[in-house]
């Protein structure tokens, strides 16, 4: 349990997962569209609970797309899904060199 007064959750408390999805375009508009049909084609079946998109203010072009699970396993069933798949290899085209992701274990999480 968390200190009386603090938001600071406990690493054992922690159940997130995170996908950071690094990628260097100019089709972004492109990519968002992309994007809003994965939503819209598995709705009901997909584990991703929020995506962030963010344009990166020092590097030109280049985007950090930030999406939650509420697990590891959650995040490797999303990603088993066959639209995930097909988005995945869309996005990879609409992008120079590609695409980087970043598997992340939330830690801690603070508010402030």
């Amino acid at each position: 349990m968390s200190p009386p007064g603090s938001n600071r959750a406990r690493p054992e408390e922690v159940t997130v997962f995170l996908q950071v999805i690094e990628m260097t375009t100019t089709k972004i508009t492109e990519i968002e569209a992309l994007v809003d049909e994965w939503i819209a084609a598995t709705a009901g079946r997909r584990s991703a609970t929020r995506g962030t998109l963010t344009k990166d203010r020092d590097r030109p072009d280049t985007y950090v797309q930030i999406v939650a699970f509420p697990s590891y396993e959650e995040a490797m069933a999303n990603s088993a899904l066959p639209e995930t798949a097909a988005l995945a290899e869309k996005l990879a085209a609409l992008c120079d060199p590609g695409l980087t992701f970043r598997n992340l274990d939330v830690v801690s999480d603070n508010e402030f």
